[in-house]
């Protein structure tokens, strides 16, 4: 009873340790890509930005192709202001306005000098991080977005009076972002929002209005830049720990039943062979560290080995699904020596003792892709 008691300690301390284990989070990088990835929920006051820009517009429709380009151009300011979910989806809200030049008449002889302010809410897609692994310290992010707004064009008093005029917007553009530094990108983009057709007061039997414009400006990261990769608990290794608990919980409320001493019934003798089942050590995702609720199962072979005095192999693998052949292959070798050099340095075992072996993710010696970021320790008969 002594020794249902025990396992079930020992177990019970092993499941909490695997939940409660020290992690080491990937922090502003990822081995996937980002949409394979999953990715710590980030605080309300993390990944906020805020853009200045400015740059050029002009009004597409109506006679404005009859007239001069440059006396189409106009100056255009943004100030935009949004926040990233993840890697890879966030959202802005923008503000830019200005002066729009409309013009009428043949040969657009009249030029009109519209005032206007338009806002709109975006959903920005950063397709760099999406397809390929996540890095915050990427140079160059392509970032295409789509929206819908408002648009107001202030009255005219030139020749006559121009009433002001409303419409709701929808907007597209790409971004482009340069990393200067930690907290500041250079961003160049191209965007465009439809109107209705008499937005500019001129009506030429067309569907809509369109502004387009370009403009090149700096984006300001404020609070917390990068994101933490997220990675699931292993609860199939769980449910099978916390089963076993749940039987020696049955067998120990079996054995409270029984008598606490049998003084009619002999003790049996009962003879220790002493035989070795393989132990494994598991690794974190792209990490040839040892945790340390790992060290329980390094300590039971080195007393294995202390008491038999047996050799025993130590051989390292990686998931087939995390990096290249090559790679994993280094990374395996790295496990393997780790668990025999904590054996030889925090045990003292003989090396002598130790065959190494490293097999990278060419081998999977178990089926769930996860449970192969592991050295196994077996015995070297």
């Amino acid at each position: 009873m002594k020794t249902k008691v025990l396992l079930l300690a020992l177990l019970s301390g092993f499941v909490f340790s695997v939940a409660a284990q020290e992690y080491q989070p990937q922090v502003g990088f990822s081995n996937e890509a980002g949409y394979k990835t999953n990715f710590k929920k980030n605080k309300a006051r993390d990944n906020w930005f805020i853009s200045i820009a400015g740059g050029a517009s002009v009004l597409l429709g109506d006679q404005n192709g009859e007239a001069d380009f440059k006396n189409r151009l106009n100056f255009a300011p943004q100030v935009s202001f949004g926040k990233w979910f993840n890697p890879y989806l966030g959202f802005r809200t923008q503000l830019n306005g200005g002066i729009i030049h409309g013009f009428e008449g043949d040969g657009a002889q009249f030029m009109q000098h519209n005032k206007y302010v338009a806002a709109h809410v975006d959903l920005l897609w950063d397709v760099t991080n999406f397809w390929a692994p996540y890095r915050e310290s990427k140079v160059f992010r392509l970032i295409p977005w789509v929206g819908f707004g408002y648009a107001q064009r202030f009255k005219t008093t030139e020749s006559y009076d121009r009433p002001r005029t409303e419409s709701p917007t929808l907007n597209a553009g790409i971004l482009t972002a340069f990393r200067l530094s930690k907290r500041v990108d250079l961003n160049v983009e191209i965007q465009g929002s439809l109107l209705n057709e008499q937005f500019n007061r001129v009506e030429m039997n067309h569907l809509t209005d369109v502004i387009v414009q370009w403009s090149a400006g700096l984006t300001f990261k404020l609070g917390k830049t990068d994101f933490e990769v997220l990675e699931p608990m292993d609860y199939a290794l769980l449910n099978d720990l916390n089963g076993q608990i749940n039987s020696l919980r049955a067998a120990n409320d079996e054995l409270s039943k029984r008598p606490v001493s049998c003084p009619e019934c002999q003790e049996t003798v009962t003879e220790v062979v002493n035989n070795y089942v393989d132990n494994v050590v598991y690794f974190r995702i792209n990490s040839a560290k040892i945790d340390k609720n790992q060290q329980i199962n390094i300590y039971n072979t080195a007393e294995f080995m202390k008491n038999n005095n047996a050799p025993i192999k130590v051989v390292g693998y990686a998931d087939k699904k995390t990096g290249t052949s090559d790679y994993n292959m280094g990374l395996s070798e790295k496990r393997a020596r780790a668990v025999a050099k904590e054996l030889i340095d925090k045990y003292g075992i003989s090396s002598s003792q130790i065959t190494i072996e490293w097999r990278g993710s060419d081998e999977q010696p178990y089926g769930e892709n996860s449970w192969n970021r592991v050295v196994i320790m077996s015995a070297n008969n």
